[in-house]
């Protein structure tokens, strides 16, 4: 027989069969799969029960945990924040969640990374989309705050909060105060020039023709205006005013 014969015949030879195993081992596989199961069931009914959003620890904390490397333990947190309706076996609708330390959260991670965009952002188009008014102001009154600490970079979340204060709370003198703020600080030259006259339309919702037709006409007064697309627009808009004013009386 070839070598490999024989070490298929030793083989099957140290191959014992399942009635020579203890009855007392058998027993005891049994009764570890079946705590095994029980253990796995007891926790996930535990975890299936939704935890309240924590507030966030301090920053000193947090920046002794990063090993000095902010801004990354700052996208770390973000993404957990985000993910954070989500829980093992529940989906937590974001009403359900302490706005209050929503912010506080928002606050902390920016704390951490000055420049970051994300939690602005997030705050305009996640946190604020809640049918739920008072927690749609209070996300809509911090992103407000945060975008005049750095109104260059983060318009794009201010004037969805116009958006919103307009079309979704139906509170136009809200989305003109925001529409002004947006007008009044943001000084990019490349920013869309839609963005600076977000005030004028609110200021025709609110029936104020007049005032929107002399903010348009010292637009192009003052010669501030070098775009000739944004100039040609303003004065569109402007014999529109008039047309529209003309028709009221």
């Amino acid at each position: 027989m070839s070598p490999e014969g024989w070490t298929g015949v030793f083989a099957r030879s140290q191959q014992r069969p399942l009635s020579d195993v203890p009855r007392l081992v058998v027993l005891l596989l049994f009764l570890s799969l079946g705590i095994q199961l029980v253990l796995h069931t007891h926790y996930e009914v535990k975890d299936a029960v939704a935890r309240p959003l924590p507030s966030p620890p301090s920053t000193h904390y947090l920046s002794l945990f990063s090993l000095a490397d902010d801004i990354v333990i700052a996208k770390m947190l973000m993404l957990w924040l985000q993910a954070f309706d989500n829980q093992p076996g529940v989906s937590l609708p974001l009403t359900q969640l302490d706005y209050d330390h929503v912010v506080a959260w928002l606050n902390t991670i920016l704390s951490l990374d000055e420049r970051g965009q994300y939690p602005i952002l997030a705050a305009a188009r996640i946190y604020a989309e809640v049918p739920d008014s008072a927690k749609k102001r209070q996300m809509l009154t911090f992103v407000y705050e945060k975008f005049l600490d750095d109104p260059d970079r983060r318009w794009p979340a201010m004037a969805h909060g116009v958006f919103l204060a307009k079309h979704r709370l139906n509170d136009l003198p809200l989305a003109l105060k925001y529409a002004e703020a947006l007008a009044a600080n943001v000084t990019l030259q490349d920013v869309p020039f839609w963005v600076r006259q977000m005030h004028i339309y609110v200021l025709e919702d609110m029936g104020e023709l007049e005032a929107a037709r002399v903010l348009v006409g010292g637009l192009i007064d003052s010669g501030t205006i070098r775009d000739p697309n944004e100039l040609r627009f303003l004065q569109a808009r402007l014999a529109e005013l008039e047309a529209a004013q003309a028709v009221d009386r």
